[in-house]
């Protein structure tokens, strides 16, 4: 892993942790992708069940008390 070293001074000099940081930022970064992943993965369900309701209605929307 490589980072800009000026980056790395700076955050040093503020008392930020690296290795915390690093670690957020990749778990920031792989939730992204699993969730950009799942929605391509699913969206020709997503797609059909959001034509179902636009033809068919809300199912069971007559129960409804609101």
């Amino acid at each position: 892993m490589s980072l800009d070293a000026a980056l790395v001074d700076e955050a040093k000099t503020l008392g930020i942790s690296l290795s915390q940081s690093c670690e957020q930022g990749l778990a920031a970064a792989v939730k992204s992708e699993r969730e950009r992943r799942w929605l391509e993965e699913n969206r020709p369900a997503i797609e059909a069940y959001n034509a179902y309701i636009r033809d068919h209605g809300v199912p069971l929307a007559r129960f409804r008390q609101f």
